[in-house]
């Protein structure tokens, strides 16, 4: 499909929609593979794995990483729509460890804090787009995605340690300006927003009391990408010491 728009979108927003990027058969077949996952693999990970708000209410499960190591997550990173999407705003061929799944669960304060995702990732050059597709009706109200417009050609700013699980690093100096900047970007399942890996974003928590705000992601780099090993080290370090001061086993 050809994407000459999402591409100038993206160069210059930092973020673009696609509208949707799953028709109703392919969002069909992924949501029963992440039903079988919860029910059958997340019983068995440990908490690093599968982060809930009160693992006595599962319920209240907010997030999944290394998702690759079930067959099916493992191929769908090369789903071609994904994929064709992730090479055409990156310019280049693609590779992704895995998948991860993120929810707001109804009546439950997390907030997203504002954040780079090249923070966490240490590539450079920073040819690194996260795709995240709802799951749900996603809107201001349980939490939709909010991107500082334009602020990926602003280079890294400054993070310290969250103590939000599943975001073990938040920006320290988010101001007035950012604010007014914020694009808000309301879904409906099976629509994808795509951001560059220094586009700054954040979401509020989930005011709803019926609503669940679930959407599953992938992150693709570039083939030019390398990773600065000593600062991605210090960044494994400080998410390791977050976990244990919240009495997580990873």
């Amino acid at each position: 499909m050809p994407l000459e728009r999402e591409k100038q979108s993206y160069d210059q927003h930092g973020f673009v929609i696609v509208r949707p990027l799953l028709g109703d058969a392919e969002l069909a077949e992924l949501l029963a593979n992440l039903d079988r996952y919860v029910r059958e693999v997340v019983p068995s990970l440990p908490d690093g794995d599968a982060f809930f708000h009160d693992r006595d209410r599962p319920e209240t499960l907010k997030q999944m990483q290394r998702m690759g190591g079930d067959p099916y997550f493992h191929d769908y990173v090369r789903h071609p729509k994904w994929t064709a999407l992730a090479e055409a705003l990156i310019g280049e061929p693609v590779t992704s460890d895995g998948p991860e799944w993120f929810n707001k669960p109804p009546g439950t304060n997390h907030v997203t804090p504002p954040h780079q995702d090249n923070y966490y990732f240490c590539l450079a050059p920073s040819n690194v787009v996260t795709i995240w597709l709802a799951l749900d009706p996603v809107d201001a109200e349980n939490g939709c995605l909010r991107y500082v417009d334009g602020s990926h050609q602003r280079g890294f700013r400054a993070h310290a340690r969250s103590k939000i699980l599943g975001f073990s690093q938040g920006i320290t100096d988010y101001s007035h300006e950012d604010f007014t900047r914020e694009v808000a970007i309301p879904l409906q399942p099976g629509d994808a927003v795509a951001h560059h890996g220094m586009t700054i974003h954040r979401a509020d928590a989930n005011l709803s009391l019926t609503r669940h705000r679930r959407s599953f992601a992938i992150v693709f780099r570039g083939a030019s990408c390398q990773r600065d090993e000593a600062a991605y080290a210090r960044y494994l370090a400080a998410a390791r010491d977050q976990h244990q001061e919240l009495g997580l086993k990873t």
